[in-house]
């Protein structure tokens, strides 16, 4: 499915399931003879034509492309029509429910709409695939394939409707496998190419000599014997290069699903304070212990190992905690990349004379979340302390969108101010950690609650050639039951896109004391996501496509928003379970 293009625009590493939530009905439906495309302007320029769909989705999918069809003739101005994208997302959250047929009904009325345009068809030959219908499938991704020879989803759906005998390439399969070096060669040219063709700031951290020095210096380390495994680890250090989040060949998922069981570091390690500490021996409990900090593997010092592999990780800006993050989430699988996957490791421990070798690996993890950080496994949560006077409102995720699912996040922060109010609260601890991003509304939204005076969320920069604001532009008053105690944020590495947006805003307003490491984000972002895949190895990655900035730029754009007081967890913080930054926070409420 070649949607990731389209998919968000502010990109986040996992999309919500779509609620079934109704929202209040539109203004476009409420006192029909009165409204006009002027009166309508005039309050919220180009309102969303997809959010009116989805709130009318009580009505039969025949009745709401009339809806859209009325609207567009008598108030053309007064909604986003234009925005084939958003439409797009709507049609989607339909067929992603099950809800079929009425997805293909949208996507037929996308068509109609923007008939000039790829994407459509490849979404209604998609509809159609799913429903069985194959001629109709291939016609469509045909046509697809027609306004966008690059389109290779349509390419390879065709080919797979055209030829369902054919058994699908698994990952495992491409690790060894070996194209020629010139081949290789191409393809590297390929991807320098439409990196700085598709990217708005790919040379916004690196100069344009730098970056294709890498790219030349891939290019003679390939040969006729380098495997697709090898050839991919060179990429990904070329688009980390960018300095890029929203950039990448998707994390590191591609290169975790290819790598055989057998090749990986067999044990789970977590990388602390410049050193490398077992968490979990896994099979090699006779050989090494929890909490044996490992020196060199097979001769090579940590250090170096760590540093090889932060060059293949994408991240914004100069920002390292994002880089030890990734690192500790995938170490099994990134260590045998950056060794060459040997097929037997060695390692030196401290305190210990003769190195050890390991036994083969025979189970692995990968560690997405620190354990010493309750999680109470929704993205928004509300806790009540200290006999109520300090409140932590837990923001794990700003993936909320206005096509979706805005509401629901609208509707908690809501109920859970006037909880605040109400229960008399002085101190607030938002926590938003492992807050990947989201939306832009989500994200202005939780601040109306918290400023005491109106701020401009977004910057001019990156909207040039539009004629007129938007609403992200446009100044925002604070909520009336606006937080107006002690505010107090926790952040770390993982907080990226949007969660650097709001906090962006939370420094240059002072709205409050910020606990943790540097964020990995800031004002800037470089978002959206064109799919894009090399001709030759068919390797796929993923290149921001346009920029978001928000008024704070004042702060610097190579590194994250950094805090007030630097706590990290520290190896017995982890293995203990104890959660450092939330007890300093409430330390220093204490004091």
């Amino acid at each position: 499915m070649l949607k990731l293009k389209i998919l968000l625009t502010f990109f986040a590493p996992l999309i919500l399931g779509f609620t079934a939530c109704r929202m209040e009905k539109s203004p476009a439906l409420v006192g029909e003879k009165g409204d006009d495309s002027s009166t309508i302007t005039d309050e919220a320029a180009k309102l969303s034509i997809a959010k009116v769909l989805q709130e009318n989705g009580d009505l039969s999918v025949e009745e709401r492309v009339a809806l859209y069809l009325r609207l567009k003739k008598e108030s053309p101005n007064a909604y986003n029509f234009e925005n084939e994208d958003e439409m797009t997302m709507y049609g989607y959250s339909l067929l992603w429910s099950g809800e079929n047929e009425e997805a293909l009904a949208i996507f037929k009325l996308i068509v109609s709409q923007f008939p000039d345009s790829s994407n459509p068809y490849d979404s209604l030959g998609e509809a159609y695939m799913v429903l069985g219908n194959t001629e109709q499938a291939i016609a469509n991704y045909e046509k697809s394939l027609e306004l966008n020879p690059d389109n290779f989803n349509a390419e390879d759906q065709i080919e797979l409707m055209k030829h369902p005998e054919k058994a699908l390439e698994k990952p495992t399969d491409k690790f060894a496998k070996v194209f020629t070096a010139k081949e290789y060669r191409e393809d590297l040219d390929q991807l320098g190419n439409k990196l700085l063709e598709v990217h708005p700031n790919a040379l916004k951290f690196i100069t344009e000599e730098d970056f294709w020095k890498v790219v030349e210096e891939k290019k003679s380390l390939v040969t006729d014997q380098t495997t697709y495994a090898e050839f991919n680890w060179h990429c990904t250090e070329i688009i980390a290069n960018l300095n890029c989040s929203h950039t990448s060949m998707g994390r590191f998922n591609q290169e975790n699903e290819m790598l055989p069981l057998s090749l990986r570091f067999p044990i789970q390690v977590r990388w602390v304070n410049d050193q490398l500490f077992v968490i979990d021996p896994l099979n090699n409990e006779k050989n090494v212990a929890i909490k044996d900090e490992i020196l060199s593997i097979n001769g090579v010092p940590v250090a170096e190992v760590i540093g090889d592999i932060y060059k293949h990780i994408s991240s914004q800006g100069y920002v390292e905690t994002t880089k030890k993050h990734a690192f500790n989430t995938w170490a099994t699988g990134m260590i045998p990349f950056a060794l060459g996957f040997p097929e037997t490791y060695e390692v030196t421990v401290n305190g210990k004379v003769a190195p050890i070798v390991l036994n083969q690996a025979e189970s692995y993890q990968n560690l997405y979340r620190d354990p010493s950080i309750a999680s109470c496994g929704e993205p928004l949560c509300l806790e009540m302390l200290d006999n109520n006077k300090t409140a932590i409102l837990t923001v794990s995720s700003f993936n909320f969108y206005p096509w979706n699912n805005l509401n629901v996040f609208e509707e908690y922060i809501d109920k859970s101010f006037v909880e605040i109010t109400e229960k008399g609260v002085e101190n607030l601890i938002v926590d938003v950690r492992f807050n990947g991003g989201g939306s832009p509304e989500s994200s202005i939204y939780l601040l109306r609650y918290l400023v005491n005076q109106p701020f401009t969320y977004s910057s001019i920069a990156g909207y040039e050639g539009k004629e007129e604001l938007s609403e992200t532009q446009k100044p925002k008053a604070p909520f009336e039951n606006a937080f107006k105690g002690q505010c107090y944020f926790l952040i770390d590495g993982n907080g990226n896109s949007t969660t650097g947006h709001f906090m962006s805003m939370v420094k240059v307003l002072n709205l409050g004391v910020i606990v943790g490491e540097e964020l990995g984000s800031n004002q800037f972002c470089s978002a959206g996501q064109t799919v894009c895949r090399l001709s030759n190895t068919k390797l796929q990655y993923y290149v921001a496509n346009n920029t978001h900035v928000t008024t704070a730029t004042s702060l610097p754009d190579e590194v994250g928003i950094l805090p007030d007081h630097y706590v990290t967890q520290g190896i017995d913080d982890y293995l203990n379970k104890v959660d450092r930054v939330k007890q300093f926070t409430i330390g220093l409420i204490n004091e």
